[in-house]
């Protein structure tokens, strides 16, 4: 089995869909082989793995963490299915303020790979929505940030009008207030 990997938009941003082998027991895939990433040009060390499990319509996001614990991500959905947001927040970036979105799923299996210096976030479009990210840093509260997920500039179309956000979600600054990471 093998890992397919393809570049986006984004310099230094990859999309990884694991192959998968199907039999009459079910399927079975690699998901991770630092091989594989070492020669698309992957370079970290994943130091830590995050779970969380929504229901459907809630939006967790969009996270960062400031140098020098700034984190390049891993992430899949585990089970369901989620509307994944990065917004490029790296200076000098000839993509910085940009988002860039896609559907990850249980069923489809594409993992998204961020390089350091992207915010993140995801609305879970069904219950019990699983997604599983390594980071490259451990976490630091002192070095989190956060952009507001219905930034204007940011230009992102999320799926729904009214998520469910926690208080801490919902009053995250706006990118022009912010500095960077």
């Amino acid at each position: 089995m093998k890992l397919v990997i393809e570049r986006a938009r984004f310099p230094g941003v990859l999309l990884i869909k694991p192959e998968r082998f199907l039999d009459g027991r079910g399927s079975g895939s690699e998901l991770y082989k630092a091989s594989e990433l070492r020669r698309a040009g992957i370079r970290e060390t994943f130091v830590q793995e995050n779970r969380s499990i929504s229901r459907k319509g809630v939006l967790r996001g969009l996270h960062y963490q400031r140098a020098p614990y700034a984190q390049a991500k891993l992430v899949r959905c585990g089970r369901g299915r989620v509307f994944n947001a990065a917004v490029d927040l790296r200076r000098g970036s000839k993509t910085f303020g940009v988002s860039f979105c896609l559907t990850l799923s249980e069923a489809e299996g594409t993992m998204v790979y961020l390089p350091a210096g992207f915010a993140h976030g995801f609305l879970a479009l069904t219950d019990g929505a699983e997604v599983l990210y390594k980071c490259s840093r451990e976490f630091s509260a002192a070095h989190y940030g956060g952009l507001r997920w219905n930034d204007p500039q940011l230009g992102i179309k999320w799926p729904a009008k009214k998520p469910l956000l926690s208080a801490k979600d919902g009053a995250l600054p706006l990118l022009k207030e912010i500095k960077g990471i």
